[in-house]
């Protein structure tokens, strides 16, 4: 039987049958909102996101789009998890800590006060239990999570006065990224706030505020914290490495093709990577401005360190007592931070101080 007779005979599903099928099938045109927890202005953290959708775009030949919308467009910037969750929008970039009033284990999947940095955490996530741990969490909210991004080790906060122990804590109003910081806080004598970072200057110069962390100097710098607040603090011992996720919706990722899947999981993988180093690349350029323009850039005096690590394992051991999930992934990733610092005790840790001494 020649190729003619067999189409005429057996039509399209005898074509498929016998292996004779067009090598490109066309795939129907899937498009997606993803809702974003920052503001346009930062080009970081809303444009991993961006960079995500463009890399979609290209990989899918233009089948597959998502258009992105800043905090407070399609909801508000802390209402993304209900919007995922109830299918209002297929996906959201946001960072996990910000939903820790819903259940500490949120945190989890960013950052916690004297938790991993950002190697420490890819690490946990891609090759320990952590995508495991947090998925498993996460479907109870019908939500899979992907990295998009880290900012690395941020800084500590701009404060309108010096803080010189921790008596200087006491009755200050600081904007926190998350609520078990600002549980931690509350144990040195501060009043935490929890406001977008698209609201935080404004609430800054006008005196609603006595202090506000946001990032590290790159985007301090974009919003302006310097010309309201000169005394600038680092580390931000609360994050040593946040991870910033995509969550999907589960029957919206269900949905996809298997080859739409590996699409989102590969512009993830690109995003990611990408904000760290932008960071890593951007950050110094704007420190040495921040400095030129008279910040006073000061560390945490060793009394802070050891009050906040002390409040810190307090909020902790009360997380255990709350929450069955915060208390197996916490364990988990505690576990896992060990040998972590083990490790960079020895090469990464040694390597890096001794640079920080010589002159380049």
């Amino acid at each position: 039987m020649d190729r003619r007779s067999l189409i005429r005979n057996a039509g399209i599903a005898g074509v498929l049958a016998a292996g004779m099928a067009p090598a490109v099938h066309a795939q129907a045109t899937v498009r997606w909102r993803m809702a974003s927890s920052f503001p346009k202005s930062l080009d970081t953290l809303y444009g991993g996101a961006e960079l995500f959708s463009r890399a979609v775009k290209a990989m899918s030949g233009g089948k597959f789009e998502i258009s992105v919308h800043a905090g407070g467009e399609l909801m508000p910037a802390f209402g993304v998890v209900d919007g995922v969750q109830a299918g209002t929008v297929e996906m959201a970039q946001t960072a996990p800590y910000y939903f820790y009033g819903k259940n500490p284990a949120f945190a989890l999947g960013c950052a916690v006060p004297f938790g991993l940095n950002a190697r420490q955490m890819a690490a946990w996530m891609k090759h320990g239990n952590g995508r495991k741990l947090m998925n498993e969490f996460y479907a109870k909210y019908n939500i899979v999570s992907y990295a998009a991004g880290n900012t690395g080790t941020q800084m500590g906060g701009w404060f309108r006065k010096e803080i010189k122990g921790v008596a200087d804590f006491k009755g200050l109003k600081m904007r926190l990224g998350g609520g078990l910081v600002g549980e931690v806080m509350q144990k040195l004598g501060a009043v935490p706030q929890s406001i977008p970072g698209g609201e935080l200057y404004q609430a800054l110069e006008k005196g609603t505020i006595d202090a506000a962390e946001w990032v590290g100097p790159y985007d301090d710098q974009k919003l302006g914290f310097n010309k309201v607040a000169p005394f600038y603090y680092y580390p931000g011992w609360w994050e040593g490495g946040p991870e910033i996720d995509y969550f999907i919706n589960q029957k919206a990722l269900d949905s996809l093709s298997p080859e739409n899947k590996a699409i989102v999981e590969a512009a993830a993988e690109l995003s990611a990577s990408d904000m760290l180093a932008k960071y890593d690349a951007l950050n110094p350029i704007a420190l040495k401005q921040l400095v030129a323009a008279k910040t006073k850039v000061l560390p945490f005096s060793q009394q802070v360190l050891d009050a906040s690590f002390k409040a810190s394992m307090e909020v902790f051991a009360e997380n255990d007592s709350k929450s069955p999930e915060w208390k197996k992934i916490y364990a988990d990733m505690r576990n896992f931070q060990r040998d972590q610092v083990l490790w960079f005790r020895f090469a990464e840790n040694r390597f890096d101080n001794f640079m920080a001494t010589q002159k380049l």
